[in-house]
């Protein structure tokens, strides 16, 4: 892959007119070079971008409101992944591996616990961690209470603590509630270990969060009660009662046994690896163990009455996926089930319990116990290969079941593939115009159409607002040319970029032999919007990305021939020029004279000038390099005048455009070779006395004096100058017209001493291995005037801008280390790294995938991540964090929240949830109707009791029943008493009132009634008579006696607090006179 930024300048642009500059001083000399402009302040390495999923991903976590998937890795980072090309790269301080990541589902919170048990908490919408809490023991055990802000922690000792992340005070709040480690010795008389960790703590579907199921790693299994605080059920190995034992093996048949035989489970520990409901209700769970068996127990049957809970159950099924003595531990188990209302079938994903040695395969079973768990059956045996090692699995839900729409599969090294459920059933069962901004935008509107046609099945995210398709201007385009001999170009206007063309190896109707070898260079004119395209058989092709309708012929240049094919109008970039005339890979290209000249540099160490305009091969030299090694880097300085002659007439003012072209080449035998860019002669050449300097050399031309600024105050007669055109071509092209050329009464020594005196204020950079050598650009035979000797062996190097002024050169070691040099004096002021930017390591030929801006903006390939850092404290082109997409939709959460209080204690049905849900999304604008939402979930899942229960100790409260919750009481300012007498009752007299009281409860319940089971008609005067005790007239008066007697109180309310307030100011100052007093007695006076 071969890929380059190309980006237009606005400096000038930007900037404000400037005033009036004196006269600047004279150039310094050789041996004073002036220093940079550039200072460390102007360094903050950071990244802009980041796009694909890192090599070291590790742990998925995915959140089925918002569809939003968060990858984990081991260096410390997390990528967010929605729809339509959003991404979000999260970095944590430390490089450390995740061992548990969990969202809390449709709150935009993402929190991840760390190898050193540092937990975390990630805003989404902001990109930063929002809260941490580092736990003292280690943690065993993680999970997140679905739909809520609450967080079982299980440790190492048995201990499991419950979180709460509270988002107004953006804290972690650690709740007074824990379970305790010794509660089945306590509770039931079984012995346990001093360290039994906990290895799972799994809440229990339909039960609002008040029963979770603690795993201990020696097998015990205990469901809990939080709101009573009593274990409901408890389960072990010693319960381990076979009913139905099943092998399925993928090389024999499936084989079903029935089984009474518990003695081998009696004395033997089986330690729990894995588990997971197996049931959307929570009657059914699946658990792994070490020893590669697979149980599942049916919790169905097993209630609890008293204080004690039950103990054993008949009813557990064996798995196992072979028949070998040594198997693999269960490492993952998943379940998915066929629907809310056919929870008997389902499939269950399995990683582990195979034959050790056996090939790494992620098992399918797909099993049915619609008459009973001892009947249970393996309808389906499917081993899905993977295209690397199994990192973690999540499974996508569909819309209002339990079921998944697809799975995703992460392995290493960092490939993420999505398997929809149909298959898996099957198979168990510069300066662009604004003609480009234009043609862009449209081609994105196109392109965003398609993207919906697509299996990627995340739809997370809301895209940036900025885009404004009327004000929309192209500022950047990234070009990738691959292997296959395609170019892929990009806009990179805004972090998400956007895939607007492909240019494929073939042109249409002409058949090119070659064409399809591997892109070895790029070149962007943004001037022309002419692409130059190079492979590694010597073909250079040419393509306009804006056409007009006299741009529809392509010429085919040859060594000996040269044809013209008119073409069809076509939409995007056309194919005008095919050069074909030396079979050498092509090094390095390079525009020049406003994109009119193109230089062309192979590998066998020859240099050819093109004509664009009119397609034709200017020159081509012989070989530069003396031992045929081949030519690595190449710079064309251009330097160009323009001459006006101004007389009476209007019409014979003509202007002419003079330009003397200078190509700089260097050879892998340290020889640089100056050659005149119009006549293809060589002017000089040098050579570096130390050879081994120049493994990977590369030559530019920087701005080093002040010629120009003398140009631009207009001292020189009649004469303007042009900024040179530099290898990103971003300075505006100077308009020539095409009028025949005017006769010039210089003299040609007058000339030439103007071209000289304009290379005086440039420099030439060599940029090599072990040194960076600086030369003045007329001098490039003598001595450099300024060198640098490298400690490191250097990779890549690139100059950038700041303030429309080259200032500094960023170095690239092979040790992974980034240096900032500024110019011209070479100083370094920034050192930084890929492996404390982008946790990278640097890999052998990672510099032929990089490109640079010229605002010291760095994009990098690495396997299947891309990444574009910022050096620059001042640079912002992608205005973040204005134009990032927000990785959290509060329009979809609002309609979630409002879904769940239409309806928060009904069981809603596939239909009705999603005509509520989805009703609400389709009418909100920037949503998305295809997210996938667990309505049925979410609409059972009520948890604001939760805060009554983990807010005190267990044991400490008293029992909550959440069917008959008492209604707090809200007492009115009618409610209040104030000075009346207060009368206390004797307890014998209040005793006799609860008692008559009691007493009367029935007849006052009964009031009216008779003794008849018949009820008793009343007339409607008997029935105004008993409620009509007052007129209108006489209720309006009595309300108007409440309104006066409610202002009394306020009153006087308000002058009681007055005088206890007057009466703190006294008590206040008496005590800061008492204080006075005692301070001026001495001890023996008191």
């Amino acid at each position: 892959m071969f890929a380059k930024l190309f980006q237009k300048n606005t400096a000038q642009q930007q900037q404000p007119p400037s005033p009036p500059q004196p006269p600047p001083p004279p150039p310094p000399a050789k041996d004073n070079v002036s220093k940079g402009g550039l200072t460390r302040k102007d360094i903050n390495p950071r990244i802009a971008l980041h796009y694909g999923i890192p090599s070291t991903a590790s742990v998925l976590a995915f959140d089925h409101i918002q569809s939003l998937l968060a990858i984990g890795t081991l260096d410390g980072r997390i990528k967010v992944i929605g729809g339509n090309n959003i991404e979000g790269l999260l970095v944590s301080p430390k490089q450390l591996p995740f061992k548990y990541l969990e969202f809390l589902q449709n709150q935009g919170f993402l929190v991840s616990v760390s190898s050193e048990n540092e937990i975390q908490v990630w805003d989404l919408e902001q990109r930063r961690i929002a809260s941490t809490l580092q736990w003292e023991s280690n943690i065993t055990a993680f999970s997140v209470i679905f739909a809520s802000s609450y967080m079982y922690v299980g440790d190492e000792h048995g201990m499991v603590y419950v979180l709460k992340y509270d988002a107004e005070e953006v804290k972690l709040v650690p709740m007074p509630y824990h379970v305790p480690a010794d509660l089945a010795e306590d509770a039931f008389g079984m012995s346990s270990p001093k360290n039994r960790s906990v290895v799972g703590v799994l809440p229990q579907p339909s039960s609002q969060g008040i029963k979770v199921l603690i795993a201990y790693e020696d097998g015990l299994m205990i469901l809990w009660d939080v709101s009573e605080d009593k274990a409901v059920l408890v389960k072990g190995n010693k319960d381990i009662d076979l009913k139905c034992e099943i092998t399925a093996d993928s090389h024999k048949e499936i084989g079903h046994k029935l089984s009474d035989d518990r003695s081998d489970y009696e004395s033997l520990v089986k330690e729990i690896a894995a588990l997971c409901w197996a049931s959307t209700d929570g009657s059914v769970l699946a658990v792994g163990y070490v020893d590669g068996d697979i149980l599942l127990w049916n919790l169905s049957s097993t209630t609890a009455t008293n204080k004690h809970a039950a103990k054993s159950s008949n009813n557990v099924v064996k798995l196992q996926l072979s028949t070998g003595d040594r198997r693999l531990p269960v490492i993952v188990l998943h379940w998915s089930s066929h629907g809310p209302h056919n929870e008997f079938r389902g499939h269950l994903f399995i990683y582990g319990g195979d034959a050790i040695g056996s090939e790494e395969v992620l098992t399918i079973l797909s099993l049915d116990w619609s008459s009973g768990i001892e009947s249970l059956k393996c309808v389906g045996h499917v081993d899905l290969a993977l295209n690397g090692s199994f990192a973690d699995m999540v499974l996508l839900r569909t819309s209002g079941m339990m079921g998944t729409s697809g799975t995703l599969v992460l392995t290493n090294p960092g490939q993420l593939d999505f398997y929809n459920d149909t298959g898996l059933s099957s198979s168990i069962d510069g300066k662009f115009s604004k003609a480009l901004s234009e043609a862009i935008s449209a081609r994105k509107a196109q392109a965003t159409y398609s993207y919906g046609n697509t299996n990627w099945p995340l739809t997370g995210g809301v895209p940036s607002q900025l885009h404004d398709a009327e004000k929309y201007q192209v500022e950047r385009l990234y070009i990738a040319g691959y292997q296959d001999g395609t170019v892929r170009i990009w806009d990179a206007t805004y972090p998400t970029f956007a895939l607007i063309y492909v240019l494929g190896p073939e042109v249409k109707g002409i058949d090119v032999a070659n064409a399809n070898a591997s892109v070895s260079a790029l070149e962007f004119c943004s001037s022309t919007l002419s692409l130059a395209i190079g492979n590694e058989r010597g073909m250079v092709r040419l393509y306009k990305l804006v056409c007009s309708a006299d741009d529809m012929s392509l010429k085919f240049v040859t060594e000996t021939e040269k044809e013209v094919y008119t073409l069809d109008q076509g939409d995007g970039p056309q194919c005008t020029a095919v050069f074909s005339f030396l079979s050498s890979p092509i090094n390095a290209m390079q525009f020049a004279n406003s994109g009119t000249r193109l230089a062309v540099g192979f590998h066998c160490a020859r240099v050819a000038m093109l004509d664009t305009s009119t397609s034709t091969v200017l020159f081509l030299t012989d070989s530069l390099s003396g031992s045929s090694l081949p030519l690595k880097s190449l710079a064309v300085f251009s330097n160009s005048f323009d001459l006006i002659n101004n007389s009476e007439d209007a019409e014979s003012t003509i202007l002419e455009d003079h330009v003397r072209l200078k190509v700089f080449a260097m050879t892998k035998d340290a020889c640089i070779v100056v050659i005149d860019g119009n006549t293809g002669s060589v002017l000089c050449s040098q050579s570096i006395k130390s050879a081994t300097e120049l493994t990977s050399p590369s030559i530019y031309i920087i701005e080093g004096g002040s010629y120009i600024s003398e140009m631009s105050s207009g001292k020189h007669l009649s004469v303007s100058s042009q900024k040179s055109d530099t290898k990103s071509e971003s300075a505006p092209a100077v308009s020539c017209s095409k009028s025949s050329p005017l006769k010039v009464d210089h003299e040609a020594s007058a000339k030439a001493a103007l071209f000289r005196q304009r290379e005086e204020n440039f420099l030439l950079l060599f940029c090599c291995e072990k040194a960076l050598h600086l030369h003045s650009l007329n001098e490039v035979d003598s001595d450099p005037i300024q060198k640098v000797n490298l400690m490191k062996p250097c990779c890549w190097t690139a100059p950038f801008k700041k303030d429309d002024k080259e200032c500094g050169i960023i170095l690239l070691y092979q040790t992974g280390e980034i240096e900032i040099r500024s110019l011209p004096d070479l100083e370094v002021v920034g050192e930084s790294s890929l492996m404390s930017i982008l946790r990278w390591n640097f890999k052998t030929n990672m510099e032929k995938t990089i490109c640079p801006s010229e605002n010291a903006q760095i994009i990098l390939v690495n396997g299947c991540e891309f990444a574009a850092i910022s050096l620059l404290t001042c640079e912002n082109d992608f205005r973040i964090p204005e134009s990032l997409p927000c990785l959290h939709d509060n329009l979809l959460a609002a309609a979630a929240d409002a879904t769940i209080s239409l309806s928060p204690n009904q069981k809603i049905t596939q239909g009705a949830s999603s005509g509520i849900l989805d009703g609400l999304i389709k009418g909100l604008p920037g949503s998305k109707a295809e997210h996938h939402v667990d309505h049925l979930e979410v609409c059972k899942n009520d948890y604001a009791h939760l805060e009554s229960i983990f807010s005190s100790p267990p044991f400490s409260k008293p029992s909550i029943d959440l069917a008959y919750e008492q209604k707090v009481v809200e007492l009115s300012i009618d409610d209040i008493d104030i000075d009346e007498p207060l009368f206390v009752s004797p307890s014998s007299e209040t005793k006799k009132n609860d008692t008559k009281d009691k007493g009367t409860e029935r007849e006052r319940l009964f009031e009216g009634a008779s003794t008849d089971s018949q009820p008793k008609l009343r007339t409607a005067d008997e029935i105004k008579a008993k409620y009509r005790k007052e007129d209108a007239s006489a209720a309006a008066a009595r309300a108007k006696d409440k309104l006066i007697q409610r202002q009394e109180k306020l009153e006087r309310l308000s002058e009681r607090t007055a005088e206890l307030q007057s009466g703190a100011e006294n008590f206040a100052s008496m005590a800061h006179e008492l204080a006075k007093q005692m301070e001026k007695r001495k001890w023996w006076n008191i």
